[in-house]
């Protein structure tokens, strides 16, 4: 009986791993962009937090308008960007170069090289809130 009850276990635990993790691949591989999670740390100001990822965007591809409900500090590691904050001009940025973008600013982000390009983002937000918020 013990032994049919591991085997339930682990049937059970892939199935379970397999729907949460699938969608993600699923949607890196439609959309050209991975996302890869470092850290995510409680900062000093009270009901904050720091999340740090690496957001890597095949040729071409674009991560439409959204915001966040905080801060993001941009460190372009490879390639070039073309980022467009609301109501401001485009600016391209390739590798060593850095964008700031304030708290709720709607902004978007452009592979517009020819090889793969990866950015560090850094977000210092409210803990609680939905990292990533799309413009309607």
């Amino acid at each position: 009986m013990e032994k049919y009850r591991k085997i339930i276990f682990s049937a059970t635990l892939a199935f379970v791993l397999t729907a949460f993790i699938a969608p993600f691949s699923i949607f890196a591989q439609k959309t050209g962009i991975i996302r890869t999670n470092h850290q995510r740390h409680n900062i000093s100001v009270p009901g904050y937090e720091t999340i740090q990822a690496s957001i890597a965007f095949e040729p071409g591809v674009q991560f439409g308008m959204h915001s966040h409900p905080g801060e993001e500090v941009i460190y372009v590691l490879k390639g070039t960007f073309e980022y467009q904050i609301e109501g401001e001009k485009p600016v391209r940025l390739k590798a060593g170069e850095v964008l700031f973008i304030p708290a709720g600013k709607n902004h978007r982000a452009k592979n517009v090289g020819k090889n793969k390009a990866v950015e560090l983002a850094t977000y210092i937000v409210e803990k609680g809130k939905t990292l990533v918020v799309m413009k309607p």
